[in-house]
Formats: structure tokens, C-alpha cells, sequence
């Protein structure tokens, strides 16, 4: 009987949409959608923080919905349409959310605010939410180190009412 490992393929070839292009990538079954995206594709705003899906550093949007890309095969994700932080603005003018966090200073050291955005960008597009309240309970897989939530909380507040 031949062992397992001699049948599992060194690489597989997936195609994703990555902020509007397409993209193909040879990947290992095990590659994880963060370190196709940071290691191959050099997108590096998505940030590997606890490696467990545990803080959110690693949001990105997966076919509009909120996603750990430090738990998501990339291979699982063949055809999908990813979008990162990097992918957000358009055409040179920030998304949103990024003014708003700028605007309420909504970061200290940034680690986590490219998860936060991103995720806070699927929250607003869920359209779930329609207070402070929910947006802290929607929002609570996102960890921010520095203590910087009643900021990120005011700058999705301000993104919801001008969406």
C-alpha cells in the first residue's frame, strides 16, 4: 500500500481574482490563503498575528464575506475573488473606511488595522449593523493590542452613515 504522502501533489495550480486580477498560483495542499497572499503575491497589509484565527489580523474578503486567511487553504479558495486591504481604494481615492480611520485616528501601532478595515468592510456590507453596540459585538474578532476601539468603533460609524 502507498503511503499517503506519495499521492498528495507538491503543487497545485489555483486561480483566484486578487483585487480585480486574476492571478495563477502553484501552491502546496497545506499553503494557507495569508501566505499565498503575502509570500507569493507580496501583498503584505494582510498581517500574520497569533497564526490560530484568533485575533483578526488576517481578514481579508473572500467573495464579499470576512474571512481568516491564516485558516483558509488556498486551494479551498480556487476561483474566488479576494480582496485585501491593498485592494480597497479606487482609483487612487481611499476606501471609506480607510478616510474614516484616519480621520478618528483609529490606530496606534496599525498591526491590526488592515484586518480591521477589511473586516469592518464586510461587516458594512452585511448591513447588519446599525449601532455602536453591534459594531463592537461584530467586530470582536478583531483584536486591537493597543486599545484603540472606541476610535475603530467612531470611524465605522462614520463609513456606516456615508454608506
Amino acid at each position: 500500500m502507498a503511503d499517503i504522502a506519495d499521492q498528495t501533489p507538491e503543487r497545485i495550480p489555483i486561480n483566484l481574482v486578487v483585487n480585480g486580477a486574476g492571478r495563477t498560483l502553484e501552491v502546496a495542499p497545506w499553503t494557507t490563503l495569508l501566505d499565498a497572499l503575502r509570500d507569493r503575491l507580496e501583498l503584505t497589509g494582510t498581517k500574520k498575528g497569533c497564526d490560530h484565527g484568533q485575533c483578526g489580523a488576517c481578514t481579508v474578503l473572500v467573495d464579499g464575506r470576512r474571512v481568516n486567511s491564516c485558516l483558509t487553504l488556498a486551494v479551498m479558495k480556487d476561483g474566488a475573488e479576494i480582496t485585501t486591504v491593498e485592494g480597497l481604494a479606487k482609483d487612487g481615492t481611499l476606501h471609506p473606511l480607510q478616510q474614516a480611520f484616519i480621520d478618528h485616528d483609529a490606530f496606534q501601532c496599525g498591526y491590526c488595522t488592515p484586518g480591521q478595515i477589511c473586516s469592518a468592510a464586510g461587516l458594512l456590507a452585511e448591513g447588519r449593523t446599525r449601532d455602536a453596540d453591534e459594531i463592537r459585538e461584530l467586530m470582536s474578532g478583531n483584536l486591537c493590542r493597543c486599545g484603540a476601539y472606541p476610535n475603530i468603533v467612531a470611524a465605522i460609524e462614520q463609513a456606516m452613515s456615508r454608506s
